[in-house]
């Protein structure tokens, strides 16, 4: 099976989000199960050195002439990465803007670059796919190319589109269109707009997303985010998938980010930790202080507007401790500082730190997740396997790995919220506090980490899709 991994993002390389996760793990597990698979991703602000030798040399057309693009590539393991070196990619320092909050005005044509790119290195060096796996709206293009080229090269080609999150669409001014492509189909417009997002909805020939319950839930009004009608209409070549992590990365036994390990069965190490991270953050020292650590992006969908509401009656008898680390919105991150300053036993944190990330789940005895929709979400996975119980929203991926441990007492590994909001933070934490250090909370913490969240089902189903997809084939709709 060959598969070519179309993404703006991969780790090691490049990361703003999951998405990068996601596409560099699944690929590694995917090349141990006989799958040739290959990503091709930008080269960001790197020189033609740094992107590795020189694999070709293509043309790409544009409205108006034609475009010299130069694909160089490197060897991850058993994973061939090819970098698309464009100046739009190479001279920019970022991703998707300079900062999270100053998108490029261009990115409707960097990203069709990417797109043309990858079906004319595959033309070129002969190496034609048999799935073709696009990653959110940057990728969105690419299904439209395959169903609208006339050379019969990618006949027997499918696309498999995965959304990771469907509230980023990539919506450009249908000028930009115009002025980029020779080919046209009304479909892809939408109004006066082209949405890259609703283009791979449209055009590939199968959907996924990186949950069951996220898949069905998009299908609603409330999480379509106005392609809801779409999704509905394909639920029939729509599949959820749930993420794994990088279980040799997260892995409390041997972190080499913790100056402690611990595990089920030895948990010494996870109280040393504590202790160090109280020191560190600057949170008394209190070993019998349950503490409840956030490690996540500042902005709506994480609930953290709520989570500020609710902070100042959880902080008041100074019992509970919270630790949240992470960057986002300024208007959140001067409120966490204004209640951090009337508070001893909150940490604000607006770092973005791979190791202070490692410490706090290692560290925390609860985590808390009161996102307002989590497609996937890893956070959470990573929690339950440091044993740090997450509480959470009954949302999306959250609620595909999480067991509320109130209603099911032997299995359950968390707690869950049914909705979000102040007060339903409020009674969540309490009642997390309220069972600390008791039969309940070792019960849970002992199902939390016996979770297997590594990649290997999740390849495997992805492998079983393929195979379905290309097989079948997909219905246009």
């Amino acid at each position: 099976m060959k598969v070519l991994m179309l993404s703006s993002e991969s780790v090691p390389f490049s990361k703003s989000g999951g998405l990068a996760d996601v596409v560099g793990d699944l690929s590694a597990r995917l090349s141990l199960l006989s799958c040739d698979v290959r990503v091709m991703i930008p080269a960001y602000h790197m020189s033609p050195s740094e992107a590795g030798e020189e694999a070709a040399s293509v043309q790409i057309r544009l409205l108006g002439g034609f475009r010299q693009v130069d694909i160089r590539q490197k060897k991850l393991g058993k994973v061939t990465f090819y970098f698309v070196c464009d100046s739009l990619f190479c001279n920019r320092r970022g991703i998707y803007g300079d900062t999270s909050f100053t998108p490029y005005p261009d990115n409707f044509l960097r990203f069709l670059i990417l797109s043309k790119a990858a079906l004319a290195f595959c033309s070129q060096a002969g190496w034609i796919p048999d799935v073709f796996h696009c990653h959110d709206w940057t990728s969105g293009l690419l299904p439209f190319l395959i169903k609208r080229d006339r050379t019969g090269i990618f006949k027997h080609s499918k696309t498999l589109f995965t959304i990771h999150n469907l509230a980023y669409q990539g919506v450009f001014p249908k000028i930009e269109f115009l002025n980029a492509m020779e080919e046209t189909d009304r479909d892809l417009l939408d109004g006066e707009n082209i949405n890259m997002m609703r283009c791979g909805l449209i055009y590939s020939d199968w959907i996924s997303t990186v949950s069951p319950t996220y898949a069905i839930e998009i299908q609603g009004h409330e999480q379509g985010c106005g392609l809801e009608d779409i999704l509905e209409r394909r639920s029939a070549e729509l599949s959820g998938i749930l993420n794994g992590i990088d279980t040799a990365a997260w892995n409390p036994e041997n972190d080499p980010l913790l100056s402690s390990h611990f595990g089920q069965g030895n948990m010494e190490g996870k109280a040393l930790i504590k202790s160090q991270v109280q020191i560190k953050f600057r949170l008394p020292q209190n070993p019998d202080a349950p503490l409840f650590v956030m490690i996540s992006r500042l902005a709506w969908q994480k609930g953290i507007e709520e989570l500020l509401e609710a902070l100042p009656q959880l902080l008041s008898d100074g019992k509970l401790q919270f630790l949240i680390i992470g960057t986002g919105d300024s208007k959140y991150e001067d409120q966490l500082r204004s209640l951090e300053l009337k508070h001893p036993n909150l940490s604000a944190n607006m770092i973005f730190s791979n190791e202070a990330a490692h410490m706090g789940e290692a560290a925390g005895d609860f985590f808390l997740m009161p996102s307002h929709y989590e497609p996937c979400g890893l956070n959470q996975m990573y929690s339950l396997r440091y044993g740090d119980i997450p509480i959470a929203h009954r949302t999306g991926g959250l609620a595909d790995s999480i067991t509320d441990l109130f209603s099911n007492p032997e299995k359950g590994n968390g707690i869950l919220m049914d909705s979000v909001n102040p007060q339903s933070i409020i009674d969540s934490v309490r009642k997390a506090s309220g069972i600390y250090h008791s039969p309940e909370f070792f019960t849970a913490r002992e199902n939390a980490m016996k979770c297997d969240f590594s990649w290997d089902s999740s390849a495997k189903k992805y492998i079983s899709l393929y195979r379905q997809i290309t097989k079948k084939g997909g219905k246009h709709a």
